[in-house]
């Protein structure tokens, strides 16, 4: 190996342990090329300018990892850690170290490559092993959110297709059903989808230099944007889907003030085109104010209200809707369950259990915790609640509304009675 590809996989050492790192994102391994760029143009310049000394030496030079001046020969430098390590403030007093031998060369180990001692500069053990924890952590979530979001995908598609097929199910209410189901289906896809461009984005080997301008380059990131994009847009339309259902409940157990019941076409209106009122102005903030790697990092949190702020009302006011339902339903479960007190609870429970999938009522919980405001114990809590109870929604939402659907189940059973019944006409016919 000659010394032009010996300083090239240094370089592209310090970056792959940028990329394993599970704190050191997309944002952090820009941050730390553009830092480079500016200390590999420093160290040229330094060598282009500076005069030549008198006497033995060793000669100026940068490896890509430190900016090294002439040095006597036969003596010891010290350069300060760089300063574009991303660990650098916890460094800064240290130094990486070289040698030049008396004859004016720098010293070369017994490996054959130059020597050089960078130990201060290295990031801590501790630190290092609890990045590690953190993304194991991070790993066992997405695991968790990849199987949720697996599991409901294939039961919402079934339960969908059960649905659409079976005639005398179909009426608005259902409608409705099979449209939370379909933005439920796509926020799975979405994800899975979006995960996937991450890993292909950021998880490309890096060879040399020019990977990492590639890697950075806004062409090369169209498609993880592209996802973040859609994935959005299918939150949002899962969200306002679930408000759908709750204007609909809303509208027929209270009073139809929203929406009348017999039109169909609001609810589209309201499911598939507020998101888009919303993820437009989204994407031209991120595209003018925000543009850096897949658009998953929140620089200005300002930007990133318009996505949330959406998301935190509609779960605010379906929230609000659950529990005037809520009172509904109790109040009629004790006009009708006066001497039957354990049934009355177990009814109760029931319809409390049906409607929080529904509206989504579980968002509410860490409606104010913010990322911004949650740290630690309490940031890992949120982060494990939000990801399983998101995933494994879809499962849920499936099972309460299809296979567990006491109408469904018995328009099941008078499909699959009337196929028995043609197949045994068919086979006597022959």
């Amino acid at each position: 190996m000659d010394r032009a590809q010996q300083i090239t996989a240094l370089f592209c050492l310090v970056l792959l342990k940028l990329l394993k790192c599970a704190m050191a994102s997309g944002k952090v391994l820009e941050e730390t090329y553009l830092k480079w760029v500016q200390y590999k143009d420093d160290c040229v310049k330094m060598i282009e300018n500076e005069p030549l000394p008198q006497g033995l030496f060793c000669n100026r030079t940068f490896d890509r990892y430190a900016c090294w001046p002439d040095t006597p020969a036969g003596s010891m430098v010290n350069i300060s850690c760089p300063f574009y390590l991303p660990w650098y403030d916890k460094v800064s007093q240290g130094a990486v170290r070289r040698l030049c031998g008396s004859d004016g060369l720098w010293e070369r180990g017994d490996n054959g490559q130059v020597w050089r001692d960078m130990t201060q500069c290295e990031e801590e053990k501790e630190v290092t092993s609890q990045e590690l924890w953190f993304k194991q952590l991070m790993l066992s979530f997405r695991m968790l959110y990849t199987f949720g979001y697996s599991l409901s995908l294939f039961t919402l598609i079934t339960a969908l297709i059960i649905l659409m097929s079976l005639r005398n199910l179909r009426c608005t209410r259902n409608y409705i059903h099979a449209n939370l189901f379909l933005s439920l289906i796509l926020r799975a896809v979405s994800v899975i989808i979006k995960d996937t461009m991450l890993d292909r984005h950021w998880g490309r080997e890096i060879m040399k230099q020019t990977d990492v301008k590639d890697m950075l380059s806004d062409e090369a990131a169209i498609g993880c944007r592209i996802a973040q994009v859609v994935m959005q847009y299918c939150v949002l339309a899962n969200h306002y889907w679930f408000f759908g259902e709750a204007i609909y409940l809303y509208s027929v157990l209270i009073a139809s003030v929203f929406i009348d019941n017999n039109k169909y076409f609001p609810y589209i209106c309201l499911g598939w085109g507020t998101p888009l009122l919303f993820v437009v102005p989204w994407v031209v903030m991120k595209q003018l104010k925000e543009n850096k790697e897949c658009w998953a990092v929140n620089s200005n949190m300002n930007y990133w209200w318009i996505i949330r702020f959406p998301i935190l009302l509609v779960s605010l006011i379906n929230f609000l809707i659950f529990i005037k339902i809520l009172k509904v339903v109790l109040s009629k479960l004790r006009a009708s369950s006066q001497s039957r007190f354990a049934d009355y609870k177990l009814r109760l429970a029931k319809a409390t259990l049906t409607l929080i999938p529904l509206f989504g009522v579980h968002e509410v919980i860490f409606i104010f915790a913010t990322d911004e405001q949650t740290s630690g114990v309490l940031r890992y809590i949120k982060i494990f609640f939000t990801l399983f109870l998101n995933s494994f929604q879809g499962f849920l939402v499936a099972v309460l509304y299809c296979y567990a659907n006491k109408e469904v189940r018995a328009e099941l059973k008078r499909k699959f009675r009337s196929w028995r019944i043609e197949a045994e006409v068919v086979c006597c016919g022959q």
